[in-house]
């Protein structure tokens, strides 16, 4: 019998919502893995409606047009030769579960609903899923009528079952299954199943893959099998970044992983196995048949019309995929690099507008900020290069120029990013130059102005009000008058940010506004020390989950790869917000 399989993971950049768009990029995965002989094609988690629907979850419009997509998807061509398994939310007898759809052409083989539902952290599934806590049983689900009428059959499984086909037996777990302490494959591989499959939208935290990757490998160093794990990637809609880096284990050793970070809107890894592999591996092990022997039955959905193994002519020309000699793991510093400038890609992509302004100092974190910007331009740039089409039209719908090319990142980086040296009598000439060597260096469109009169003004009004001159502690005030002196500096900062970022596109003669970039990392956030509505209040603040020892490693990664000697002067300057009076002796701005 032949044993060889080859599967696809369609690893997606879903948006929220976008049910036309979302429908399209699970339509090309599909084309595309048939084109290559995948048998099995598995998508993210909630890939129809995208994960980050939020409270549109509860809307039933959202379960309805999961649905319509779903029926197109039901009679496609390729399906006729093709398991696919889709994410969606499913009504079931009132209430709503996170449900992978199973289904081959106009034929739904099983509905299966997510067993554990993540709630800590960034996540709050429960707010808007139930999880299917009828572990190992198998009910029965009436299609919607516009299913029904595709479908060849009214009435499908739903529940906790594994799906037997004429070869091989497959189970299914939805990402939080992965790392819960009685994770479901456990069960299924003492049920025969031996390929596992993981639907996922895991979102990217610092160093956070190595762990993912271990779960995945353990999970087939214990039991035996191949694991199918595919994660989404990009921004869909909230405040997370899903990372991407699909992978395929195979009796604990990994054997595929696809790109941590990627722009690509639909990016497959295929992968071939061969099942006498996991059937040796089980075989050897003594005590794993007896568990087998030992443990309660499954709940079969028998679909034994169907194979996923090549014919033997196939197999001969088609060698199984080896072990990956070691994982892709990158570095911290890599990943701040990679994970925040994909992240402002995606949400400057959909947003409408047309760049960014950041309101730049000459300190580390405004200079973190600029630099991861500049990080995203080069990967724009490279991925323009080698032919992504729909990088290209993002880029020129942002730029709002047809014709434009992006020749160097710098030159997307002038297009893109504005930044400002906002000064006061206060700042230094120091910090000024810094701002400056920076901002030529990346080719930022720079600019800056002295904001001594709007600061005066503000005070005059206060004067006029109460009678009274706030002073500097320097000059003889008190500790209320001085703070207040430094937050009238900052927060007029944050004003004139928004001002310029609405109103300089249309300075230039270009249509749309411009994002403002924040730049506090996290130490000043759960340290409380900030201006609150200074520039730590932006649209979006790419550093805000990062501490200030990961940004100064990150600033001296950037250094050394970029060849941007200009940050040296930046790194070594001492920390200074440069809101009171200057030292005497200090040259002002």
């Amino acid at each position: 019998m032949m044993s060889k399989v080859k599967l696809s993971l369609a690893t997606l950049n879903q948006w929220a919502l976008d049910f036309e768009g979302n429908y399209e990029r699970i339509r090309s995965s599909i084309e595309e893995s048939s084109k290559q002989g995948a048998r099995y094609r598995l998508g993210p988690e909630l890939e129809i409606c995208g994960y980050g629907c939020e409270d549109h979850f509860y809307e039933n419009d959202t379960i309805l047009h999961s649905w319509q997509v779903l029926a197109k998807l039901l009679v496609m061509e390729e399906t006729k030769e093709m398991i696919c398994d889709v994410g969606m939310p499913v009504l079931y007898e009132g209430t709503r579960y996170n449900c992978r759809i199973i289904f081959t052409y106009k034929h739904i083989i099983l509905i299966r609903p997510k067993l554990s539902c993540c709630n800590q952290g960034n996540y709050r599934e429960l707010r808007w899923f139930t999880p299917w806590l009828k572990k190992k049983t198998v009910k029965k689900f009436i299609l919607p009528e516009m299913i029904a009428i595709i479908n060849d059959a009214r009435v499908v499984p739903i529940g906790d079952g594994i799906i037997q086909l004429k070869d091989t037996c497959i189970g299914s777990e939805i990402c939080e299954e992965l790392w819960t302490a009685d994770s479901t494959h456990v069960q299924q591989s003492l049920a025969g199943v031996e390929i596992f499959t993981n639907a996922s939208a895991s979102h990217f935290n610092l160093r956070k893959l190595s762990e993912r990757l271990g779960l995945a490998q353990s999970a087939t160093t214990k039991v035996g099998g191949v694991y199918l794990y595919n994660n989404m990637i990009g921004c869909d809609g909230g405040r997370v970044y899903y990372d991407g880096a699909s992978n395929v284990c195979v009796n604990g050793q990994l054997v595929k992983q696809n790109c941590q970070f990627s722009m690509r809107e639909v990016d497959l890894t295929i992968v071939t196995v061969d099942l006498d592999d996991v059937r040796a591996y089980r075989g050897e092990n003594s005590s794993r048949g007896i568990s087998s022997s030992a443990a309660t039955p499954y709940p079969r959905v028998e679909y034994l019309e169907f194979g996923l193994c090549m014919s033997r002519q196939q197999a001969l020309l088609t060698p199984a995929d080896e072990a990956m000699s070691e994982p892709m793991l990158l570095s911290a510093e890599e990943e701040i690099e990679y994970g925040a400038a994909c992240w402002l890609w995606d949400y400057l992509r959909r947003s409408g507008l047309s760049g960014f302004f950041l309101p730049l100092s000459g300190g580390i974190d405004s200079s973190s900020t600029a630099c991861i910007v500049y990080s995203m331009c080069c990967m724009v740039h490279a991925e323009v290069s080698e032919g992504n089409s729909q990088v290209l039209a993002d880029v020129r719908r942002i730029v709002k120029d047809d014709n434009f090319q992006v020749e160097t990142a710098e030159k997307l980086c002038h297009e893109i990013l504005t930044t400002c040296y906002m000064a006061t009598d206060n700042s230094s000439a120091d910090t000024r130059n810094r701002a400056e060597k920076l901002s030529t260096r990346i080719n930022s469109n720079h600019f800056g102005v002295k904001m001594d009169t709007i600061v005066m003004a503000f005070l005059t009004l206060f004067t006029a009000a109460t009678g009274y001159i706030p002073k500097f502690a320097s000059r003889g005030g008190t500790k209320r008058e001085n703070l207040a002196l430094q937050n009238i500096q900052a927060r007029i900062r944050m004003v004139l940010a928004y001002l310029f970022a609405q109103l300089l596109q249309w300075v230039r003669g270009k249509d749309g506004s411009l994002l403002v970039l924040g730049s506090a990392n996290v130490d000043e956030c759960l340290r409380g020390y900030y201006t609150k509505y200074d520039c730590s209040s932006a649209d979006v603040n790419p550093i805000g989950g990062i501490n200030k020892e990961d940004l100064k490693s990150f600033i001296g990664h950037f250094m050394r790869k970029y060849r941007v000697d200009e940050l040296l002067s930046i790194v070594e300057a001492p920390p200074t917000a440069e809101l009171e009076p200057l030292c005497e002796g200090s040259e002002s701005y």
